[in-house]
């Protein structure tokens, strides 16, 4: 007796490919928020872990006299590009003339690129330093030649600050960080405070205690009070 045989088509159902589907959404679902929301406190770490790289070159640029523009034996701090040795330190007030390139650098070299409104990225934040002026108001670092004002030695003896903002909110990052001279960190959560935006909606002493000119960098600092932005700055310990 001859027996024929037949090959069976083995595969999904549509039933099957649904589900497997669904499940992958379901997945996805619960996945990638997840990594998001990893993604921004790494980022936002970061962000307060360079403030404080930063805070640190500036106290030894400033313990090692690398600018003393007054020769009154007292360190002056430095603008990014200084510090990391894009430039050589400021022989004027302006920095329209310079001396020495510093080497080794006081900070990472990831900070060597100023865009056009002074600031430098990583790890998703931006960064701007700020000097006072003789008013002390905040000068702003450029990407070459002089910077926007002069900076006053004996001011830049004592007062410094540093703003961290996301390249892009939600995206990147969620809170704006802020360092002073005496290394108090705070920090602020504005929508405001976005890229290219955070330019238009800043003014240089907005961490800073109501009272004062809105971009002057001197006085006490918004710890745990609302800002002269209007934004509640609290502290990071």
């Amino acid at each position: 007796m001859h027996t024929a045989s037949r090959a069976r088509t083995v595969g999904f159902t549509l039933v099957e490919l649904m589900v497997v589907v669904a499940i992958i959404a379901i997945v996805a679902a619960i996945a990638i928020p997840n990594l998001m929301s990893a993604r921004l406190t790494s980022n936002e770490t970061a962000a307060i872990s360079n403030l404080r790289n930063i805070w640190i070159g500036q106290t030894q640029f400033q313990a090692s006299g690398y600018v003393d523009l007054d020769v009154d034996g007292a360190g002056e701090a430095g603008f990014l590009r200084e510090m990391v040795g894009a430039t050589g330190v400021r022989t004027v007030a302006d920095g329209s003339a310079t001396g020495r390139v510093l080497t080794p650098s006081a900070i990472s070299g990831t900070f060597r690129t100023i865009d056009t409104n002074g600031a430098s990225g990583r790890s998703g934040y931006r960064f701007v330093l700020r000097l006072p002026d003789a008013a002390g108001m905040g000068v702003r670092e450029t990407q070459s030649g002089a910077f926007s004002g002069s900076v006053d030695p004996d001011l830049a003896e004592t007062t410094f600050c540093v703003y961290a903002w996301p390249s892009a909110h939600s995206a990147t990052g969620n809170r704006t960080f802020f360092v002073n001279q005496a290394g108090d960190l705070s920090q602020t959560e504005s929508a405001d405070y976005d890229g290219d935006a955070f330019h238009t909606a800043m003014t240089d002493g907005m961490a800073f205690a109501v009272g004062g000119d809105p971009n002057s960098i001197t006085g006490g600092i918004a710890s745990g009070t609302v800002g002269r932005d209007g934004n509640r700055w609290r502290p990071i310990n």
